[in-house]
């Protein structure tokens, strides 16, 4: 009876263990979203500097004008 029990415990053990303890856990990672950043126009200053220099213009200028009496 030992000669057929061992090797059919051994066999047992080699066939169910292999299934059991094959690999591991499965970590599935999610990547993010790639982050889209828009880019700042290069000409964002030009148009406010040019209309501060206008009302700079019309507020130095003024009007000189004097009546002619």
């Amino acid at each position: 009876m030992k000669n057929f029990a061992a090797p059919l415990l051994a066999i047992t053990l080699a066939l169910t263990s292999t299934a059991a303890l094959a690999g591991g856990p499965v970590v599935v990672v999610e990547e993010g979203q790639p982050e889209v950043v828009a880019e700042t126009p290069r000409s964002g200053w030009i148009v406010p500097v040019i209309i501060g220099g206008i009302i700079l213009c019309a507020i130095a200028c003024g009007n000189d004008d004097e009546a002619l009496q």
